[in-house]
């Protein structure tokens, strides 16, 4: 079996369809994907009659915060049409539209028209600044996504607008209610220091979190087992997933990341006595 539990379509910060996800696993010899858009869940009826060759597991992925940090827990194995988790994720989707148009007044007032209505013509059902990002990209004000956030859209950046995400504990706790595993995600990712992530491990944990993401993308075999080492020692299971976006981002692909280290295997996430495809 080959597994990858974390990637996005064009309903988030994807560049592609969940049916080009699915083929392109399927092409990769992958056995069970879990498309996990950001507060978003759109993908999962498109594709769940798709392909009797592949398991797809239902996912997301919830933006939060976590000690004034933003930081995303997966949810894998979730009933989408839950009530909880829906009401959430509609809200999260809402402040993403307000922020979103926060971000389209301070770039008016910087003589920089047309972000709203760039926007309404994607397919996109959580927009992020990654689509600010393209759309500057676009309208020739910085070369690339990488300048946009560095000029614009980090903190301290020309038109950064605070987000106003769900607590941790109230992303775990839906995901849980609706039937589902919780996982950090790239905790490598987040701008904390050693300490700061093993106080993020730890909370997690005893926030009823499940399992940590230790292996995605181009995460380094060092980083992979220090992760592993943190979730061991506090009982979590561990998870893997390629956090695929785009084709045209060579250093990725579904499937692509490294391979869980022997002694995790047996905890892996699908190893976890709740998880159900």
């Amino acid at each position: 079996m080959k597994f990858d539990l974390h990637c996005h379509s064009h309903y988030s910060d994807g560049k592609h369809s969940p049916s080009f996800l699915v083929h392109r696993a399927l092409a990769n010899q992958v056995t069970h994907l879990a498309i996990t858009d950001h507060d978003c869940t759109a993908a999962i009826g498109e594709v769940k009659d798709i392909s009797a060759m592949l398991t797809l597991i239902p996912g997301v992925e919830i933006s939060c915060e976590w000690q004034r940090h933003e930081i995303h827990i997966v949810g894998l194995c979730i009933n989408s049409e839950e009530p909880q988790l829906e009401s959430l994720l509609l809200a999260q989707q809402a402040g993403r539209r307000t922020r979103l148009k926060e971000m389209g007044n301070e770039l008016q007032k910087l003589g920089i028209d047309g972000l709203i209505e760039y926007c309404a013509k994607l397919t996109c059902k959580s927009l992020s600044r990654s689509h600010v990002a393209d759309f500057l990209v676009e309208k020739g004000i910085v070369k690339n996504r990488q300048k946009a956030f560095k000029t614009f859209l980090t903190r301290g950046g020309r038109i950064f607008v605070e987000p106003n995400w769900c607590d941790m504990t109230e992303a775990i706790d839906a995901i849980h209610n609706a039937k589902g595993l919780s996982v950090l995600a790239h905790p490598t990712r987040y701008p904390l220091s050693k300490r700061k992530l093993t106080n993020l491990v730890s909370n997690f944990a005893i926030a009823g979190g499940d399992a940590i993401e230790v292996s995605y993308g181009n995460v380094d075999l060092h980083t992979q087992k220090h992760l592993t080492e943190i979730a061991l020692a506090k009982s979590l299971h561990v998870s893997a997933g390629s956090d695929f976006h785009d084709s045209n981002a060579h250093w990725t692909d579904i499937g692509k990341y490294p391979t869980l280290e022997e002694r995790a295997k047996k905890n892996a996430i699908w190893e976890h006595p709740k998880w159900h495809s």
